[in-house]
Parts: C-alpha cells; structure tokens; sequence
C-alpha cells in the first residue's frame, strides 16, 4: 500500500465557471510541485479546514506545472472547492491511481466516449491525441449530458470539431437545442468504427458505462479494445480505507481506469 503524504499547497490561479454548479481550477505550486500526472490520473483536492475528495486531472500543462481539476458541487468538500477565487490555497496530494493507456492507442483511431462530469477525465486525452498528430488514427468524442447548459467545456467542444468528429446528445432538450436527443449510445452510428484498429475510452455514471461497452462490443469491437474509468467512495487514495473495493480491485491503487475485458463481471456489484 502507498504511504499517506501532506498536501502539497497550490494556489488558485483562475477559477472558471463551466456550469452552474461546476468549476474548473487552475492550480499553480506554491512550492514545489507533484510529479507528473497522467490523463486519466487523479488528485486529493484538500479544502483547507472542511475536508479532501478525489478529483481527476482535468488538464496537464508543462509549462508551468500547472494543473485544472474540474469540480462539481455535490457536497460539502467539493461545494467549498468550488467557492474558491483566484489567490486562495488549496492541498494536493498525487498522482494517484492509473491513467489512460494511450500507448495501446499509438496508430489505432481513439474514440472517446463521455456522460456529464465524465468527459473531464477524458479532456486530456483529446488534448493528448490533438497536440501529437500522426500518433494515432481518428479522433472520435461522443458526449452526453442532461441539458445543454450542463455541457462542460463548449468552447472547446466547438474548437475539436475542426480535428475530430464531435457528437453531443442531451437527455433535455431546451429551447433552441438543434442537436441529438437521447443516450449517449445513440450516437454510435454517427461513428464508423473499425474493429480492430479502434480504442474506446470511457467515462461517466456507470450504467452508461455498461450499456456503452455493451453496445460497443455488440458492434465487434474487443473487449481489451475498451477502457473505462470507475468510481467508489474513494476516501485515503492510498489503499488503506478500503472504502473504494470493488471486488478484488482498490479504486484508487487498481483503478480508477481498468480495461472492460476485466471489469465488466464486477460492474454486476452495485455500490453501497
């Protein structure tokens, strides 16, 4: 098991509302800085004096260190995290748990699939797969979200259409909405999907994690071709709580991205 580490402090250095219960954090080191993360790895957010939650890398900048975590407001933690301003300090402890394995992707289209919150994890593979082309085949990002004002990161959605094929269904449409309506399963056949050159990467609620590699597997493509990314009540992120089993897996050591060909057995187990 991982030894339990301080938080490291960084300093907000812009906190931009993506919804109207979500922000994305700019983290800057006050300090030193956490070893390199991965797309797909995750941080303890520690809101100083109310608690810490796991929250994924949302974007990974060299330059500077800086890392973009995007929180949602469900709780006390990620309420206060969300309440934030530019200058304030926050804890990270990190990088914990695996990551995207883009290196089975290298040559292969990557189709990234996401439900609401979900695509955060996913926004640096996207930038990963844009910022190096020629390393991999197409790009396909399928999103889903309750309503149009839920979508995260629009700006960008609109700027990956020029590189890759970009769908977005809603579950609610409201008024002026032209695009698709319905599961994110649905825009499966917007997609041409090549079997055995294709990665799918996945991330969102779990039941659209199942019926999406379900119907993608339904389709011929491989179950080792398929990477999702899973949640539990992750507490300590090293192991030690044991809040984040799922069946032989500790989220947070094992996880939180595992291939479906493994997986999809323990998805059977709701959580508690």
């Amino acid at each position: 098991m991982s030894t339990v580490t301080p938080p490291l402090p960084y300093r907000v250095a812009a906190a931009r509302p993506e919804t109207a219960d979500t922000v994305s954090l700019e983290l800057l080191p006050v300090a030193a800085a956490l070893p390199r993360f991965q797309p797909g790895q995750f941080a303890m957010v520690y809101a100083f004096g109310v608690g810490e939650v796991p929250i994924s890398v949302s974007a990974i900048r060299d330059s500077d260190s800086a890392l973009v975590h995007t929180v949602r407001a469900v709780g006390a933690v990620s309420g206060a995290l969300c309440r934030l301003r530019p200058g304030d300090v926050v804890g990270l402890r990190g990088p914990y748990g695996t990551g995207w394995d883009l290196d089975s992707a290298a040559g292969a289209d990557v189709l990234v699939i996401a439900g609401g919150i979900g695509l955060a994890p996913l926004r640096p593979v996207v930038h990963h797969v844009l910022e190096r082309p020629g390393e991999h085949g197409r790009l396909g990002v399928l999103v889903g979200a309750r309503a149009a004002e839920d979508l995260l990161y629009r700006d960008e959605l609109r700027h990956w259409r020029a590189s890759a094929r970009v769908e977005v269904t809603v579950d609610r449409p409201t008024p002026g909405w032209q695009g698709a309506v319905g599961v994110v399963t649905g825009l499966l056949d917007r997609v041409e999907l090549r079997e055995e050159n294709t990665c799918a990467l996945l991330c969102g609620p779990e039941v659209m994690i199942r019926h999406t590699a379900q119907a993608l597997t339904a389709r011929g493509l491989p179950a080792h071709r398929i990477q999702v990314s899973l949640e539990r009540n992750m507490k300590c992120g090293t192991g030690h709580c044991g809040h984040c089993q799922l069946g032989p897996l500790l989220l947070c050591l094992d996880g939180p991205v595992v291939d479906w060909a493994g997986s999809q057995s323990l998805l059977a187990v709701r959580e508690l």
